[in-house]
Order: structure tokens, then C-alpha cells, then sequence
């Protein structure tokens, strides 16, 4: 049985319960597999409902990456509640630790199955895009903040934004594509070694 997020588990309103049956079904079947009857074979209400609110597999999913989208922005750790190091160093454990326990890896998959819509869909393109930016700009306003406050060195936030994106997004795509574990854990290695020698200030 895939194991709901804990913001999943007890969703509020018909929409709450649609995307709920719609993370469960993603992680079974992944994205070519999927159909909306499939969808409704983990909703608790009427199937009918979802050909109510949805014209395809492709709006629902669309939906659901928005809902998805909307969870994080809510729940994304504030560095407020830490010292902004030691948010750098949660940041790189979810990049590195994103699909590593068996209750995520099917969803990782599924989310690699959905960004690659992207190559030839532009609604698919619009929402990753959007989605990025958003990633970009929460590390790039921790790395300032760092910087005022004299944690880290005089980097280009966007730059180093952007290079700890493109890291979480091939390491996203390793785990599920590649079954060397070695080549994960070298990238770890080198990407900390980094964050330890160019961003943060000497102790």
C-alpha cells in the first residue's frame, strides 16, 4: 500500500480527496499507466465525480502538480527556524535524500515521468518552469540572507541557486534511472565539499 504524505492522509473537500486518490494511483501505475479509472479505483467517492471536474488524465494531473505545487510553498522550512547553514545543509539532504526510502521512490518516478511531458507539452513546460523558479528564488533569498548575515561568502545567489537546482534535478533523475548507488554518493561528497570551500565563511 503507498504510503500517503502526511498533508495527503486526511485531505479536506472532494478536491483533497481527488488528489489523494491521484498521488496513490500516480505511485502504482506511473504516468503511462495511468488512466482516470485507475484514478478512481483509489477515490473513496463517486467515480463520476472525477469526469465531473476533469476532461482527461492530463488536466487532472495539471491539477494535481498545482495542488502539489501549493503544499510545498506552505510547507518549505523557513530558514528563520534555524540558522541559515544549517538550512543550506537541510536543503542539500532533500536534494540528495529526495526518492531514497521505498514509499518515495515510486512517487520520484512518477514526478521524473511527468517532467518529461514537458519535452513536448506546454502546459506540462509552463508548470516545471514556474515550479523552478519558485525552488530558485526560496534558495536564492537564503543564500542573501546568508550573506547579510555574513554566514556565507560573497557568491551570486541566483548563480549558486540555479547550480543547487540543477543538482537536485539530476540527482532526481539518477535514482530512478541508474542503479549506482557510488554515483550518488560521490556527487554528495563533492557537491558538500563544495558548499564547505565556496559558500560557506570560514570558521
Amino acid at each position: 500500500m503507498t504510503q500517503l504524505p502526511e498533508f495527503l492522509e486526511n485531505p479536506g473537500g472532494t478536491r483533497g480527496a481527488i488528489m489523494s486518490a491521484t498521488y496513490a494511483a500516480l505511485c502504482k501505475h506511473g504516468y503511462s499507466d495511468l488512466t482516470i479509472q485507475r484514478i478512481g479505483d483509489e477515490f473513496s467517492k463517486s467515480k463520476s465525480l472525477l469526469y465531473h471536474h476533469y476532461d482527461s488524465k492530463d488536466e487532472l494531473l495539471l491539477d494535481f502538480l498545482e495542488f502539489m505545487l501549493d503544499e510545498i510553498e506552505g510547507q518549505i522550512p523557513a530558514y528563520q527556524n534555524g540558522g541559515v547553514d544549517d538550512h543550506i545543509e537541510e536543503i542539500v539532504d532533500q536534494t540528495f535524500g529526495f526518492g531514497d526510502a521505498a514509499t518515495s521512490t515510486e512517487f520520484t518516478q512518477a514526478v521524473v515521468e511527468l517532467r518529461s511531458q514537458a519535452a513536448h507539452d506546454d502546459d506540462y513546460r509552463e508548470y516545471f518552469s514556474r515550479s523552478d523558479r519558485f525552488i530558485r528564488k526560496h534558495i536564492a533569498h537564503t543564500i542573501r540572507s546568508g550573506i547579510e548575515q555574513g554566514v556565507f561568502q560573497e557568491v551570486d545567489p541566483q548563480q549558486t541557486a540555479a547550480l543547487f537546482q540543477n543538482v537536485f534535478l539530476g540527482t532526481m533523475v539518477l535514482r530512478v534511472t541508474n542503479n549506482d548507488e557510488e554515483v550518488l554518493e560521490d556527487s554528495r561528497a563533492a557537491f558538500e565539499r563544495y558548499v564547505r570551500e565556496y559558500l560557506l565563511v570560514e570558521a
